[in-house]
């Protein structure tokens, strides 16, 4: 049972400036009951012998089941099942609140959601990834009566995603309290022109709801905050007419500002007080960015006057072991190793993200694709949002812009994903109408969509004489619906952009399309393999195992290597740059194979969040850091040739020594991007050494391992908050006597916690493993395994152990503050 209070006002210190604000919506997370419908007993429905189980949100019951071969989801949607699922949750409201406006705010339920309160029919979303709400004050009781809030669930039509997307009210959930005279839902829109270092202008259109039976006139109050420290603000009275709302213009000049950047991502917040008489009666915090862009045809990205090249990736909603329940601390680990490989650009692939992803890429400096949809009316899988798409696709695209839309990190809007109908006049038509919505509520990003490929032709055809033959075009490319031509793939046909497109700026949508296994490495490296040959053959060769060489040589047919783009990516300046395929492996769809695998091997980073080795490659090309990574491993067969490959910057050349003796002295020629010696296996230590001018660069070695003689404990955070939802993500190696990770050890490994917390993880990376990612053993994978932890909400010590048959055990201690 929860009570709900009364939001505080907002107050304003006016002597230093800083604003007192509290958030009139709170977390609705805790205290939920959960059944989980068997189709035949409960046929559907719910009654007063059903069986209920106490949970927290976020929360997603596909990743709590077991892989299933025959699952109707299919290997695609990572075998896991979906189902028909039931919420409940009581609660009362204070007796003081009855003149006031009640609403549930759910960001995101995957998905046909039904609410009722108190028996009373709120409504349905059959979307999974847009926020929606419901007034409930009609309905209410109020006082120490309580009330009943239900949320049917229905995810079991299967399949209707060609990706894992779990099941359930997997985004926050928020109770929302505010005057009847408020902002409206996502009711601000704040954009900034003029800018140059010296002044900015900030537009603020600011919507204003009035639920009253009569009108109001009121004062409205917009203050702009630099940190804690007022800006500026202004002041304007209007009337608002009774049951109606109001679209409020103000302007604000901001003298020399702090502009976003990717490098000082700097956020501004503005407050929007509403005053009747002299009483407040709500506020709205927006947050925002002050900054100026362009994608020019000839230099790409411009972001402040500078050129940027978007250095990008996508990346799939699942959270690997978590699932699909959203966790902010977990997104922001991802987010902080890709920030460390250079990454400064996300694609939401491919739909609406959850808004703590999107608030993350605001503070951290990313370039955000923001995209919708990844089918329009046409079908990709049997019970998919096509079959909605016509009473739905308006209403959902018109609220992600409206949400989204005052976040600095978001530069394109995408309004869809290799759509069939792009071939088609059809696709046309839903294209223009589509980038109509988008404008009609923000004029300040380009519309794209992600094509496949914007030239239809042979790769293997590519010429200067695009221009002879329209045909060679799709539809929608050449249609003026889009802003900006987004590529899927067809890397070969980049450097013919601008006479394709001569007026239309350049955006790769998504690239590459590369596939390793973490530490699997086949020789000869330097050949190339294409798994499968064609994506519509069934693929027949590969590894009995189920891996794929970690070298960067495997790439599925429609894509290619990742030194390979990317060399055409950094070559042209009139190229905006890229979103790779994929930032990190997720669940489902696992190309080259089909089932037993069931998770991706497209990721630069493995599904537990540890780098695969052409992360550093990116790393030396894409920062500053001085990187020098070899590889692979050095236990192998006495005399096997092996190929050693080295990723190097800040450097003129790289010298290999196996067991003090060099190899030989390699260097970069021409647009390599690694350099490669082959040379017969010796037990021993492999050292590189690079060097600028005859000096010494850098050092790194690779020890050969011996046998597995005890695990490694290395958090990621020692210390973690008490709030029931902080995260520690410990890493697990398996090391030999004198601490050598071991790299073919694929032990068992067995975890025990004591204190206020609990384990929500475990996952090694191996996208054929079927044990579960909620229990509390786990076989690793080449090493290393990943052990999560979230905190309690009382303060106090965490003792984590690890233990495994026949190894030294380890314990970490993590403190709850």
């Amino acid at each position: 049972m929860i009570f709900i209070g009364v939001i505080s006002a907002f107050a304003f210190n006016a002597k230093k400036g800083k604003p007192e604000f509290t958030s009139r919506k709170t977390k609705f997370n805790t205290g939920w009951n959960f059944h989980l419908n068997d189709s035949i007993k409960d046929q559907d429905t719910i009654n007063k012998n059903t069986t209920w189980r106490t949970l927290n949100l976020p929360h997603d019951w596909s990743i709590e089941g077991e892989f299933d071969e025959k699952s109707p989801a299919g290997y695609g949607g990572g075998a896991l099942n979906g189902g028909l699922g039931w919420y409940k949750k009581t609660f009362k409201i204070p007796l003081e609140n009855k003149e006031k406006i009640t609403t549930i705010v759910f960001d995101g339920v995957y998905r046909n959601s039904q609410v009722w309160i108190n028996g009373h029919y709120l409504g349905k979303r059959p979307n999974g990834f847009i926020g929606f709400q419901y007034d409930l004050s009609p309905y209410l009781n109020y006082g120490d009566k309580i009330n009943e809030l239900i949320v049917k669930v229905d995810n079991s039509k299967q399949p209707n995603s060609r990706w894992y997307s779990g099941s359930g009210i997997f985004r926050n959930v928020w109770l929302q309290t505010t005057d009847k005279l408020h902002v409206e839902q996502w009711g601000t829109y704040v954009t900034t022109s003029k800018v140059t270092s010296k002044s900015a202008t900030v537009h603020l259109e600011t919507t204003i709801k009035n639920q009253y039976a009569a009108s109001k006139s009121a004062t409205i109050l917009t203050t702009i905050f630099k940190n804690d420290t007022k800006v500026a603000s202004v002041t304007q009275n209007i009337p608002i007419a009774a049951n109606a709302n109001q679209v409020l213009n103000q302007e604000i000049i901001v003298k020399n500002p702090i502009l976003w950047s990717i490098e000082k991502p700097e956020l501004y917040t503005t407050i929007t007080t509403i005053v009747i008489n002299n009483t407040i009666v709500d506020e709205y915090k927006t947050t925002f960015g002050i900054r100026n862009f362009k994608f020019d045809l000839d230099k790409g990205f411009i972001l402040n006057g500078k050129q940027v090249k978007i250095k990008g990736v996508c990346m799939h909603h699942d959270l690997g072991p978590l699932g699909s329940a959203i966790n902010t601390r977990a997104i922001e680990r991802q987010l902080e190793i890709l920030k460390g490989m250079g990454v400064n650009g996300i694609r939401t692939s491919h739909n609406p993200p959850a808004p703590e992803l999107l608030d993350l890429c605001d503070k951290m400096g990313f370039i955000v694709m923001d995209e919708a949809f990844d089918m329009w009316k046409k079908a990709k899988t049997k019970y998919d949002y096509s079959q909605y798409w016509d009473q739905w696709h308006a209403k959902d695209l018109q609220d992600q812009i409206l949400r989204d839309r005052n976040h600095p990190s978001i530069f394109i809007w995408s309004i869809g994903n290799e759509i069939p109908e792009q071939w088609s006049e059809e696709g046309v038509i839903i294209a223009k109408e589509l980038s109509a919505i988008v404008k009609k509520l923000d004029t300040t990003r380009l519309v794209t969509a992600a094509m496949n490929p914007a030239v239809n032709m042979n790769i293997d055809e590519i010429t200067l004489q695009f221009e002879k033959s329209k045909t060679y075009f799709n539809a929608l490319a050449t249609s003026g619906a889009l802003d900006i031509i987004g590529y899927n793939y067809a890397h070969q046909t980049f450097e013919y952009h601008q006479e394709n497109f001569p007026n239309v700026p350049f955006i790769a949508t998504e690239t590459t399309s590369a596939l390793e296994t973490r530490g699997h490495y086949e020789f000869p490296s330097d050949t190339i393999k294409v798994w499968p040959v064609r994506w519509d053959l069934p693929f027949t060769t590969g590894n009995a195992d189920y891996t794929v060489s970690a070298f960067d040589q495997v790439r599925a047919p429609w894509g290619s290597t990742h030194e390979a783009t990317w060399k055409v990516i950094k070559k042209y300046d009139f190229l905006a740059g890229m979103y790779i395929w994929t930032g990190f492996d997720y669940i489902g769809e696992p190309t080259p194979y089909e089932w037993p695998s069931i998770s991706s091997y497209f990721g630069i980073v493995d599904l537990a969040g540890f780098p695969k080795d052409v992360y550093y490659m990116y790393q030396s090309e894409w920062t500053d850091k001085t990187v020098l990574h070899l590889f692979p491993h050095w236990n192998w067969k006495e005399g096997q040739n092996v190929d050693v490959w080295a990723y190097y910057n800040n450097a003129d050349a790289v010298e290999l020594f196996l067991n003090g003796k060099s190899v030989g002295v390699r260097s970069k020629k021409g647009d390599d991007l690694h350099v490669i010696w082959s040379i017969p296996f010796q037990a021993g230590t492999l050292k590189a050494v690079s060097r600028k001018n005859g000096k010494i660069v850098m050092e790194t070695e690779i020890k050969t391992a011996k046998t597995p003689a005890l695990l490694k404990l290395t958090a990621d955070r020692n210390t973690i908050n008490a709030d029931g939802n902080d995260l520690s993500f410990v890493t697990v190696a398996i090391l030999d006597a004198n601490g050598v990770l071991v790299p073919n050890a694929n032990n068992e490994i067995e975890f025990s916690l004591k204190g206020n917390g609990k384990i929500i993880g475990v996952c090694s990376g191996d996208p054929v493993s079927h044990e579960s990612y909620k229990g509390t053993k786990h076989t690793a994978l080449n090493g290393k395994c990943l052990v999560v932890i979230q905190a309690g909400d009382q303060a106090g010590k965490l003792e984590l152990t690890a233990s495994a048959k026949g190894l030294q055990s380890s314990t970490t201690t993590i403190t709850i503050k």
